[in-house]
């Protein structure tokens, strides 16, 4: 039926306008209303311009339908327009049945899904879709019904005769998958070779690594005929899920010279391990990919680069990054915050803190974290008690064991041990051993003796198979001179089978990364680096330094208690460190325990005496050693 519409007003023409033709493509109509990615009102804005114009006829709904944007929220809220689309529209196509089934939210599509009058293979693809992305969103959600309705389709698509279409076999092997059912994902893969592609092949990878079996996923993975940006990047992450990091990097950097543009995935992931590892060198290259590749720093790129340069020693980098990031999101503040907070800057990091409180974000309980190891970092008592108390009385976040664990180091750190001590009795979740060990830490640092032992007696009995609370004890007890004391514990920690965790120091040059033990003689420069650590300690002894031998838990003469000492895995690390870093460049170490106190003040008069930088990042902080100063104030 033709009519006449008067003409638009000038401000308007530049609108689209539309024949009265009721042969209209609907897909043209819809493509002038609607934005690429078009939201729910979108649509309802699209319907009812297409309504006045006379146009919304009962052909033109199966395409509004189609418009609609995926798993709408809220089977109550959303699902009755989708529906009053589909029961009005005339087309009882397969289109149409389709499309209902990928709009509308879990469980309705099952519900429904029996009384459709067209089905075709894509059908069953729809569905074992929705049922993914529920298990996805929610894996406790009932996941064996879930697991046990997909069965069901699939028996339904093999009596439609569908199970052979590639679309469906790849929906199939994609749910068994997310379902953690690696046996029937696998036995689906397998029985048809020949109906596969590589989104075939990425969906069994990603199952087997969703599984935890990353050596399955490498063998699949190796036996793709063709590999894309997916599968490369699928390996990556398993690698990293399952802690194995530096074999990561090495995947990417394998993908990278055979040419695979990285996705934005990959990046990511393979920035993650390089923060995680501390390997500074590794995650520029990761960063470089990126930028040679043209990728933009997303909010995801952003927070991942900010976490990276922060772990691996270079906090400048890391707020040049932070500063220069088109959009931040929650996860990037907080990067940002925890970065200043380890690096021991904790005035910046409060800083940091309120400006992001005031650009209008809602912290979260990471947001309060990295503040308060800020004030633990920076002797901040008053401001870490303050925002303590703000957590819970503005924003409504109970305090969890870490956000303890730092107001507990914050007192401890300052003497204020007894308040620390009335703080974990009063807390009203039960009080986890690290918390007790960071009070007998306290007690070491201001030689409460008595009190120590009680605490470190405590300790063992809670975790008898740690060693850490036994070395802190018996620490305690050379500290005070107490050897037979220290016998005692030493033959305790042997009887019950615990043994002392192994110091090791990283040091990363020209790509590789050397690994040292205390007393190494295992690396293929031992000679140069202990010439080298003799030469060091020579220049240092002229210029005034003298061991503390406090740390040595052993009843034997001072003179051994050098010789121990001075093996100690990082000053092996420094001695290569001179030896392959260029003057002018600090020296990198990562170490997995803490730094005992008198490698701490050897590393300090190292930078003043030889005009070197060394940044240390031992297991809970940073600390950026220069000119004889260390950037934790020796807090």
């Amino acid at each position: 039926m033709q009519f006449e519409t008067p003409a638009p007003p000038p401000a308007a023409r530049r609108a689209p306008t539309f024949q009265a033709n009721p042969a209209t493509d609907a897909r043209q109509l819809l493509g002038a209303l609607l934005p690429p990615r078009p939201a729910l009102c979108h649509v309802l804005q699209a319907h009812a311009r297409l309504a006045v114009l006379g146009l919304a006829t009962a052909r033109v709904l199966p395409h509004l339908l189609a418009a609609l944007p995926r798993f709408l929220p809220g089977a109550a809220s959303c699902s009755s327009y989708p529906l009053s689309l589909y029961r009005r529209s005339d087309d009882s196509s397969a289109f149409a049945s389709n499309h209902l089934i990928r709009v509308l939210p879990h469980p309705l599509p099952l519900s429904l899904f029996p009384r459709l009058p067209r089905r075709n293979p894509h059908s069953f693809t729809f569905l074992l879709a929705s049922l993914s992305n529920h298990l996805d969103a929610d894996p406790t959600d009932g996941s064996s019904a879930s697991r046990f309705l997909g069965s069901h389709v699939h028996a339904l698509a093999v009596k439609a005769g569908a199970a052979d279409d590639l679309y469906v076999r790849n929906a199939l092997v994609h749910f068994y998958g997310v379902c953690g059912d690696v046996g029937a994902m696998r036995r689906v893969f397998d029985e048809l070779p020949r109906v596969r592609d590589v989104v075939t092949w990425n969906a069994v990878l990603a199952g087997y690594v969703r599984a935890g079996t990353v050596g399955h996923a490498r063998e699949v993975f190796d036996g793709m005929p063709v590999k894309d940006e997916v599968s490369w990047s699928t390996v990556v992450g398993g690698y990293v899920k399952e802690g194995e990091l530096e074999v990561a990097l090495g995947v990417f950097r394998n993908m990278v010279v055979q040419g695979v543009r990285a996705n934005e995935a990959a990046v990511v992931t393979a920035l993650s391990a390089a923060a995680q590892l501390g390997l500074l060198e590794q995650g520029r290259f990761v960063h470089e990919v990126a930028q040679r590749e043209g990728m933009p720093v997303s909010a995801n790129v952003g927070a991942a680069l900010v976490d990276m340069y922060s772990k691996c020693g270079s906090v400048a980098a890391a707020r040049e990054v932070f500063d220069a990031m088109p959009r931040r999101d929650v996860f990037a503040w907080n990067s940002m915050i925890c970065g200043l907070a380890a690096h021991g800057l904790g005035q910046d990091a409060v800083e940091l803190f309120e400006q992001f409180v005031s650009e209008g974000f809602c912290p979260t309980n990471v947001s309060f974290v990295g503040v308060l190891n800020a004030c633990s970092r920076s002797g901040l008592v008053d401001e870490g008690r303050w925002y303590f108390r703000l957590m819970a009385e503005k924003y409504g976040i109970e305090p969890e064991m870490e956000h303890y664990g730092c107001i507990v180091d914050l007192l401890g750190r300052a003497g204020l041990v007894q308040d620390a001590i009335e703080l974990i009795e009063g807390m009203r979740i039960t009080p986890d051993p690290v918390l007790w060990g960071t009070i007998l830490s306290a007690c070491k640092r201001y030689g409460l003796v008595d009190l120590g032992v009680t605490v470190g007696n405590k300790l063992i009995e809670l975790e008898p198979a740690h060693d850490g609370h036994y070395v802190l004890l018996a620490s305690l007890y050379a500290t005070a001179k107490k050897w037979d004391e220290v016998r005692k514990v030493r033959r305790l920690m042997s009887s019950r089978g615990t043994s002392k965790s192994a110091g090791w120091s990283l040091m990363e040059a020209h790509g590789i990364v050397h690994k040292f033990l205390v007393g190494d003689m295992d690396h293929k420069d031992s000679v140069r680096i202990y010439n080298m650590l003799g030469m060091i300690g020579r220049r240092l002894a002229e210029a005034g330094y003298v061991p503390d031998v406090s740390s040595v838990l052993h009843d034997i003469g001072d003179e051994e208690k050098v010789h121990a000492i001075k093996v100690h895995s990082e000053r092996l690390a420094i001695a290569y460190g001179f030896i392959v870093v260029e003057a002018g460049s600090p020296i990198r170490i990562v170490k997995n325990l803490s730094v005992c106190g008198d490698c701490h003040e050897f590393s300090k008069m190292v930078t003043k005496v030889f005009d070197r930088e060394i940044i240390v990042r031992d297991g809970s902080r940073f600390h950026h050693m220069k000119e004889g100063k260390c950037s934790c104030l020796d807090y």
